[in-house]
């Protein structure tokens, strides 16, 4: 018998319900599908699949693994799962428990495929900026292995929530207006935008992070096939980066020195203690001219978790305290909810002084330049080298910026996690003064949502860390 599917996973399960009510053997079926459609998906907390008038139902780990093996290409996916699905509705419900079994084997390959796929996808969509209409809207192109564009594309709608993006593929195109996930057909490789200043940025940021002590060739060309290396603006940087990697990877075992003008004021005793007395008296920039008081960082030596921010507010800066104001307030508020303890955290700023315009009875806010980040960066770094964090969450761009440049963005990079020279682990997330002045209600929830999201995955990472070690002791 010959069954032709939509090329989707729903068009599957109608045609296998009426299969298993008529009791037609995977045997006597022959599927066919319409190569490349990219339909709809089932997510797993949807109704099970279930053969009308029998009472059959599958478990709901079928209904995961059939929405994986649906993006897959091979031609042999329907009846792969359609064998499975028979067994399990006849009497072998934990058959999928047995891995090597000659059914469940295949069709596992088929997912861990599709998984591979997406993990790419995710890691190398590169988005270029372009005007659309007076408005900033990002593009980007990808040549994925399988149909994995509608099951991949919830992923991009919660990691750049405030960006309006289309992301183009052969076969098949989703766009975020900022509300909801739109599907068009494939777009040629021709018709994506050319090259932007986000692409020399990123390209800064890549090579300020790459690592050559951990250089792996091999690996590197695995992980980053080079069929992709068109629309990866890093990768005409990869050949320069390996052949200078002897050189660079012996140039960091020797001492580095971060120069800034807050450098002149150092003190010879390194101690947190010492550092913040000494802070005091710092005149690297005009900033401290109309500061109340320098607001250095608090929190223990060797807290496993740094927070980093802008600079003082107003609050703060009368109190001379770091996070006390509103931002504070609602940080505590984010920090108790993921199970973080305020107490057990360093908490900082990338500038010490309050920087504001207006008079005494209202001072606003004046977001420091690159001349008072760079100037305050001596005080940041001898701060990490004495706390010496695991991990480091930069509260705000600025925060961010400080320690890889003025090309960081965090709506691209938000909330992802990197190896850097100053912590195992390192990420950028929202400040929460951002939430607290977002006019819209709606975007403010939205944001906060993101927020507490990447605190709760820093908690995690600094306690897989912690507890990675502690195994290794």
């Amino acid at each position: 018998m010959r069954v032709e599917v939509g090329g989707d996973l729903e068009s599957f399960r109608a045609a296998a319900r009426g299969l298993l009510a008529r009791g037609i053997l995977p045997e006597q079926v022959h599927f066919t599908d319409e190569q490349g459609r990219q339909g709809s998906l089932l997510a797993p907390e949807a109704v099970p699949v279930s053969a009308p008038g029998t009472g059959l139902t599958v478990p709901p780990a079928f209904l995961e693994l059939a929405e994986r093996v649906a993006c897959h290409r091979s031609p042999e996916r329907w009846s792969l799962l359609y064998r499975v699905l028979w067994r399990l509705t006849h009497g072998e419900r934990k058959l999928l428990e047995v891995e090597s079994d000659p059914d469940v084997y295949p069709v596992l390959m088929l997912s861990k495929a599709v998984q591979r796929d997406a993990h790419k996808m995710k890691a190398f969509v590169r988005f270029r900026r372009v005007e659309r209409e007076g408005e900033e809207y990002f593009i980007a192109w990808h040549r994925p292995e399988h149909l994995i564009v509608r099951y991949v594309a919830p992923f991009f709608a919660r990691r750049f929530p405030s960006m309006r993006w289309s992301i183009l593929t052969p076969e098949a195109s989703v766009s975020w207006d900022l509300e909801r996930l739109t599907f068009g057909p494939g777009v040629p490789r021709s018709e994506a935008p050319e090259a932007d200043v986000l692409e020399e940025m990123w390209g800064t940021y890549y090579a300020s992070v790459f690592n050559p002590a951990r250089l792996n060739v091999r690996a590197m060309r695995a992980e980053m096939p080079k069929k992709h290396w068109a629309t990866l603006p890093e990768a005409r940087l990869i050949p320069e980066l390996v052949r200078q990697a002897p050189v660079r990877t012996e140039r960091m075992v020797q001492p580095r020195i971060e120069v800034s003008a807050a450098s002149l004021f150092l003190p010879g005793q390194r101690d947190l203690a010492s550092l913040a007395q000494a802070a005091q008296g710092c005149r690297a920039c005009p900033l401290h001219e109309r500061a109340t008081h320098t607001v250095f960082g608090e929190g223990p030596v060797g807290a496993r978790l740094m927070l980093v921010g802008e600079q003082p507010g107003d609050t703060e800066d009368r109190e001379g305290k770091p996070f006390i104001g509103p931002a504070g307030q609602l940080l505590d508020e984010v920090l108790a909810g993921v199970g973080l303890k305020r107490e057990e955290l360093y908490v900082t700023n990338a500038v010490k002084h309050f920087g504001w315009t207006g008079d005494e009875k209202q001072r606003l806010h004046a977001k420091p330049g690159r001349r008072e980040v760079l100037a305050c960066k001596a005080w940041l770094d001898a701060e990490v080298a004495q706390v010496k964090p695991k991990m480091i969450v930069c509260l705000g761009a600025t925060a961010a910026q400080s320690f890889l440049g003025p090309g960081f963005r965090i709506n691209l990079s938000r909330g992802q996690i990197f190896e850097t020279p100053w912590a195992k682990a390192w990420m950028a997330t929202y400040h929460p003064s951002a939430l607290l002045r977002m006019p819209d209600e709606r975007a403010r929830a939205q944001a906060r949502v993101h927020f507490e999201e990447d605190l709760r995955k820093a908690a995690a990472t600094v306690r897989g860390l912690v507890e990675g070690r502690a195994h290794a002791e």
